[in-house]
């Protein structure tokens, strides 16, 4: 069995935080009907995300087996993965979503657990 490669989707995969009149070289625009990262109620348009179509080549390429790791749970096989070329590929279950007093990222813990 390869090592396991935990993605996630708002930060790696999609720089969300870059200005939003400046999207990165070689990333395309997709406007995604989403219920994840989180419900926003009365939001009456799609989520912005920047996607790079050669990462899903370059992801499987590696080494690794690939996991979603992400809070777009199984709405990345759906949404993401076909933008960038994926398989469907396992997904990690969340508990809900939780601070830790420790300053540790909540999902650092449940993927080490």
């Amino acid at each position: 069995m390869r090592p396991l490669l935990f993605l996630d989707v708002d930060g790696p995969l999609n720089p969300f935080q870059a200005k939003p009149s400046k999207r990165p070289d070689g990333y395309l625009t997709y406007r995604i009907w989403t219920s994840v990262p989180t419900p926003m109620p009365g939001r009456r348009k799609p989520l912005r995300v920047w996607l790079k179509p050669s990462h899903g080549e370059e992801l499987l390429a590696l080494p690794y087996e690939l996991v979603w790791a992400t809070t777009w749970t199984h709405e990345a096989n759906q949404k993401i993965g076909p933008e960038l070329g994926l398989p469907v590929l396992p997904v990690v279950s969340w508990p809900e979503q939780r601070r830790s007093a420790d300053g540790l990222h909540w999902k650092t813990r449940e993927i080490v657990e």
